[in-house]
């Protein structure tokens, strides 16, 4: 009788499982959205430093920001890394110090990433400027007001072949970073309720 009512739960539960998954999720106004386009943060998100190693020393060309259902996302341009690995290291800090000079970067928000990747701000082989970054100022053409999660986007430094930014959000929330292509993308969710 124990196996059966065992077999009885877990057969409800994988139903349960099955009916949520094939339920439309209704916006706001009432209309049905397709389930797939939902906002889901469940795989690859966490508060612990994220890092990856590089195979390619390739200049940064852009950063840009984007505001997404379930999370805010700063996404790196290595245009020249004909998608080979970039590396990065990405972690939560009690303040940004700038490469090289050990000097404070202030970034507003309740708490700071900092956000190293394998790509200089500039050309190895000229020395010419790739991505303007200028120390302390806030990213070019990144604008985060009005992101929920988002606070501060500041430019720390670009040495020894890495370029440093600080990245100011609400709190000490989950993130996750991959490379899509030649970009390195790092998401930073609205809140830990978001997850299953």
């Amino acid at each position: 009788m124990r196996r059966w009512s065992g077999a009885l739960t877990a057969l409800v539960l994988a139903g349960a499982g099955i009916a949520a998954t094939t339920i439309p999720a209704t916006a706001a106004d009432g209309t049905e959205r397709d389930p797939a386009a939902t906002a889901r943060c469940d795989a690859g998100w966490g508060s612990l430093t994220k890092t990856s190693k590089d195979t390619s020393y390739k200049p940064l060309t852009d950063i840009r920001a984007g505001r997404h259902e379930c999370y805010d996302r700063l996404v790196f341009d290595v245009p020249t890394a004909d998608g080979r690995p970039v590396g990065y290291r990405v972690s939560y800090v009690d303040k940004l110090l700038q490469d090289g000079s050990g000097e404070p970067v202030p970034v507003d928000g309740g708490a700071i990433l900092e956000i190293r990747v394998a790509a200089p701000s500039y050309d190895p082989l000229s020395g010419k400027q790739t991505y303007p970054g200028r120390v302390g100022q806030p990213l070019r053409g990144v604008d985060v007001s009005g992101y929920r999660t988002f606070r501060d986007a500041r430019y720390a430094s670009s040495f020894e072949g890495d370029t440093q930014i600080g990245l100011g959000v609400r709190g000490r929330l989950p993130f996750r970073v991959f490379q899509w292509g030649d970009r390195i993308v790092v998401d930073v969710a609205h809140g830990w309720n978001l997850f299953r």
